[in-house]
């Protein structure tokens, strides 16, 4: 399987969580919100502007810019 940024995902691309590469504040962020290794997370969409984008985790839908969206690595299914 291959592995990708979660910002490089395209709309109806899955994928489960190996690595969240950042520390501090965002880290503990993310992984508040579910975001941890071994997690399935679906791209929903991005936003018109191209800064926001929209997953689906769990069962509920939540958003990430895309900088910080680019900290945590998948492995795309």
């Amino acid at each position: 399987m291959a592995e990708k940024r979660l910002n490089e995902m395209e709309k109806g691309e899955k994928g489960r969580v190996t690595e969240i590469a950042t520390s501090g504040y965002l880290r503990q962020r993310v992984m508040d919100m579910g975001v941890v290794r071994g997690a399935k997370i679906e791209v929903v969409r991005n936003a018109p502007l191209g800064d926001l984008m929209e997953f689906l985790l769990k069962g509920y839908n939540f958003t990430l810019r895309k900088e910080d969206a680019a900290n945590i690595l998948l492995e795309v299914e």
